[in-house]
């Protein structure tokens, strides 16, 4: 089982069975298995349990996995694998071990492992360095002060040793120690606890102990010291509002609290700064002295003298007649000190300093201040103050004048009621202009520039027509002369348009179609001008809606026609009704989706291909929901731009579920119901392919035919692919059929399966099936007939033999490659009766084994056997009766020709013509003659190939391979000088 789940669980057993006989055993003994629905996690303990180890300390992990056995542990530090045991010690610890740990478990030939254990942070640090810390308020003391310090390393449980000047403190009835030794009391000072002071910290429970803590130096004096009083600024007497300044100074050590003295009373004032806002009751003698802690005291300081008198108020005068000025104006304004010499004056206005420039002067020291020509800049409240020369003693301000100056002419504001930008015949407007600076202004009116016959701040109500239309304006004049004029108001057009308006209605959204639930918004406007009311209607019943726009949530029967109009809220006045807008409200369509991919059940790792659609229309979004939960966009789950296609790259179990979608009008607030749903199988793994052979041979034969067919049992649309010696080869289909094989077809085959186009998803392959392919042997056939038997015999024994092969084989004859109707022979004669012409022999080796059959061998071909015979009887006569002749001829020389004398002796012809001469004489050869007689020969073109014999050496007519061996030992006779040797077998 290589998938527990489960269901697998409970008591198993066995039983064999004889594989000839059939007979069962008795059942095996049953095993109970337990399969757990999740894999284990195992516990990891630490001891000790301390949140914070120190170096040499030593720690053990332990990991158990409860509830079964056989198991090995894995140890992880910083999930870096160190260790493989069920427990993990470091001794000694250090640093380099501070991290996170954990454990894993794992068991089997093929391991199965456990879930990762919780963390543990093991956390190695230095022992804490102890803070010494000052408990009481100073180092350098006097004698009988107390001294405490404290020793601390912010963890409980530490006790602590201390020091002064190296040597370690020990409890008298001055200085004291609390139990665990954090506290260090010295209770009253003396020269004797001068020196530096230090501690350390211990663990006793674990054997640790800290490094030395900072150092604190203690100084302890003899005599107490006076301080020394000074005032600042060194002025007498002085003004109330000025800061005097006293310091009390004490030379000796720090911390200390002075008590200040008036008049030999205690004043409330501590520090050692004591400034004092001046008033007529601060004057009087000064005196301080310093403290410190209950015991000490410094001795009184010499007192100072200090006189305080009030500061006196300056006054403000007006030198010109009026404090309201039009621009160009000059002013004068004048301040006086009643007592007292050496004052300077400030001037401000609005609380602002004045200062000098090419308009505002001022006189030496600064009591006269003259504006030269006013304007808007000078307006405001002006003060003055005194002040005395090289002190900062300055009076309060005096009392104020308001300068007034208009910076510039005054403003005319022309107003029209109703404010209308565009008005229409038969309407009412009336102007108004209006001034708001001083009085006894007389208002002028204009209409495009002509100054009309009209009076007042009112231009009496016009009834609107297009003679009315134009531009108005006002302006204000004052004065006996009437010499001041005011600048023109503001223009105001008044514009008359004779045709009614016609209100304009929109709808948002701006679509034909509304679907049920969406919120429709109507608006109705008119473009020129303002200040209307709007009516409504609906299939020209009248709304109870008296607003620009309304809105409804779409029914279907809010279908219907709607248009509008206008009314003018103080004249009255109506407009034309709008144009309609039809609005046709329809219910949400459901989408539908579509499998784009050709199967439902598919393989981890294979692409699935999800579509939805809403009516072709690309004006929806779509939301896609697996087991009613939203599908979530990851690594391998994509969505397009707008969800219309779902895509899973590598699909895992975890895809598993029905697919639906649901829709969403990228514009508007639209959604649909979800679509039906689309169920999704993921197989747990990848399809496992088969690859079988047939016939089943490991070793075949060159020739033989083999099939290989690739299976693959689950799902559809599969294409497979063919791999030889691990490459690809070119076959397609489920099977691979080889109909004649040869050496270059050995090698060890695979097969696997594919499917899909943009995304193709692959099996792994199949089991690889190897076949090794060798050379059929080939038969071949011997002549077993010799040339010196032709004489003799009038038939050819042919055999045939398989060469470098042990087996036993039975062979079958052909001639002209048809069969020979003769029982399977080794041997087979040739006779001039069953092959009168030139005939082709073949054979074949056969037998039940394998191979079973050889390859055919090469053709024999056989020629007319009389005819060879004929040609070497003739041979064998012409040879015999030659010799006889030439021996004939010699013994008749002799006896008629008589001997001569050598020198008159002619010179005898050679009677015997050597083999050169005979080749080179060119004479016809009777016998060849005989021979080549066209009733011998097959044909003139066999003739031709063999050529005409003359000699001894002329080769015979032979094209088999035994007639080819017969030439070759022709060609030697004539070389051992025409010796006859036997033909060779």
């Amino acid at each position: 089982m290589t998938a527990a789940n489960p269901t697998y669980s409970g008591s198993y057993s066995c039983q064999g069975q004889h594989k000839t006989t059939g007979i069962n055993t008795a059942d095996s003994i049953p095993l109970q298995l337990t399969v757990y629905p999740n894999k284990p996690k195992p516990a990891m303990s630490q001891k000790p349990t301390f949140d914070k180890m120190f170096p040499g300390e030593s720690v053990t992990f332990t990991c158990t996995v409860h509830g079964s056995t056989g198991w090995e542990y894995l140890w992880f530090h910083d999930n870096k694998e160190i260790h493989a045991s069920s427990s993990y010690t470091i001794n000694p610890i250090g640093h380099i071990n501070s991290g996170r740990y954990h454990c894993q478990a794992k068991r089997g030939t093929v391991p199965f492992y456990s879930e990762d254990s919780a963390t543990t942070d093991l956390q190695v640090s230095d022992p804490p360095t102890p803070s010494l810390k000052l408990q009481t308020l100073w180092l350098d003391v006097f004698e009988e002060e107390i001294v405490a310090f404290s020793c601390e390393v912010g963890i409980s449980d530490w006790t602590f040793t201390w020091y002064r000047n190296k040597q370690k403190l020990e409890d008298d009835s001055v200085l004291t120690l609390d139990d665990e030794g954090t506290l260090l009391n010295i209770t009253s000072v003396t020269k004797a606890h001068e020196g530096v002071y230090a501690c350390k910290a211990h663990l006793e429970s674990r054997s640790v102990i800290s490094g030395v803590s900072n150092t604190a130096n203690v100084t302890v004096y003899d005599n107490v010291p006076k301080p020394t009083l000074h005032r600042v600024p060194v002025f007498n007497p002085m003004y109330v509002g000025e800061t005097a300044n006293f310091t009390c100074i004490v030379n000796v050590s720090f911390g200390w609290e002075y008590q200040w003295y008036k008049d030999g009373y205690d004043q409330p004032a501590t520090s050692q700064t004591n400034a004092i806002r001046l008033d007529l009751s601060n004057g009087g003698k000064y005196s301080c002295m310093g403290t410190r802690s209950e015991t000490t005291s410094t001795e009184v300081s010499e007192e100072m003298q200090l006189n305080v008198l009030e500061i006196p108020v300056p006054s403000l005068k007006q030198m010109t007649p009026w404090l309201d000025v039009f621009p160009e104006e000059s002013v004068q304004l004048k301040c006086a000190m009643d007592q007292g010499s050496g004052w300077t004056y400030t001037w401000s206005r609005d609380e602002q300093e004045v200062q000098s420039d090419g308009v505002v002067s001022f006189d030496q020291g600064g009591a006269l201040l003259s504006i030269k020509s006013a304007s808007a800049a000078h307006k405001g409240q002006y003060k003055c103050k005194g002040h005395l020369k090289e002190r900062s003693v300055s009076s309060n301000s005096s009392a104020g004048l308001t300068l007034t100056v208009y910076d510039k002419k005054p403003s005319v504001i022309l107003t029209k009621d109703p404010d209308y930008k565009v008005m229409f015949p038969g309407e009412s407007v009336t102007f108004s202009c209006h001034i708001n600076v001083s009085s006894g202004w007389e208002l002028i009116w204009y209409r495009d520039g002509n100054q009309l016959a009209v009076s007042g701040e009112r231009y009496p109500n016009i009834t609107v027509s297009t003679a009315n239309a134009g531009l108005y304006k006002c302006r204000a004049k004052r004065g006996t002369a009437g010499d001041f004029l005011s600048d023109y108001s503001q223009t105001i057009r008044l514009q008359v348009k004779e045709n009614k308006p016609k209100p304009l209605m929109t709808q948002q959204p701006n679509v034909d179609k509304v679907y049920v639930g969406e919120s429709v918004s109507f608006e109705c406007k008119v473009e020129l001008s303002s200040g209307w009311r709007y009516f409504w209607y609906k299939n020209e019943a009248p709304l109870s809606i008296n607003s620009s726009r309304f809105t409804i949530n779409a029914t279907l029967s809010s279908s219907g026609v709607y248009k509008c109009k206008a009314i003018r809220d103080k004249t009255l006045y109506h407009t034309e009704n709008s144009d309609g807008r039809a609005l046709l409200i329809s219910e949400i369509p459901v989408p539908s989706r579509k499998l784009d991919t050709s199967w439902l059940d598919v393989f981890p790792t294979e692409s699935v291909k999800l579509s939805c659609g809403m009516d072709g229309s690309s004006d929806w979004m779509y939301t896609w929901y697996k087991d009613k939960q939203k599908v979530q966009v990851d690594d391998t789950t994509r969505l397009d731009s707008d969800g219309t296609t779902l895509l899973i790259s590598s699909t895992s179990v975890s895809h598993r579920g029905r697919y639906s979608c649901s829709a969403k009008l990228k514009s508007r607030f639209v959604n649909s119901n979800r679509s039906s749903g689309l169920k999704l199988d993921v197989y747990d793994t990848k399809p496992r392919v088969t690859l079988t052979q047939t016939p089943i041979y490991d070793v075949m034969h060159t020739g033989d035919s083999v099939s290989f067919h690739c299976h693959i049992n689950v799902s559809s649309g599969w294409e497979y692919m063919w791999y030889k010696d691990n490459r690809p080869i070119d076959e397609s289909g489920k099977n691979n059929n080889i109909t004649s094989v040869a050496t270059k077809n050995s090698g060890s085959y695979k097969c696997q399966v594919k499917r899909g186009r943009e995304a193709v998803f692959r099996s792994d392959q199949s089991e690889a099936v190897k076949i090794n392919i060798l050379e059929r042997p080939r038969a071949n056939i011997i002549l077993l007939t010799g040339w010196s038997e032709v004489f003799s015999t009038d038939s050819l024994i042919l055999k045939c033999g398989v060469q470098d092969n042990q087996d036993m084989w039975n062979y079958t004859w052909f001639r002209e490659d048809k069969p020979i109707n003769d029982p399977p022979s080794e041997r087979h004669t040739v006779t001039p009766q069953d092959n009168p012409e030139q005939s082709q022999y073949t054979c074949k080796g056969i037998r039940n084994g394998r191979p079973s059959y050889t390859k055919t061998s090469e053709h024999f071909t056989t020629k007319n056997l009389l005819l060879k015979r004929r040609v070497l009887l003739s041979i064998s006569g012409c040879i015999f009766f030659g010799i006889i002749a030439v021996l004939l001829g010699c013994i008749v020389l002799r006896v008629v020709r008589k001997p001569a004398d050598d020198d008159d002796r002619p010179e005898e012809a050679d009677l015997f013509l050597s083999m050169a001469q005979q080749k080179g004489a060119g004479a016809p050869c009777p016998l060849v003659e005989y021979i080549t007689d066209a009733t011998l020969n097959a044909s003139s073109k066999e003739g031709e190939e063999n050529g005409t014999i003359c000699s001894e050496t002329t080769p015979l007519p032979i094209t088999s391979q035994e007639d080819q061996a017969v030439k070759t030992e022709s060609h030697d006779t004539a070389e051992n000088n025409g010796g006859l040797v036997s033909f060779k077998q």
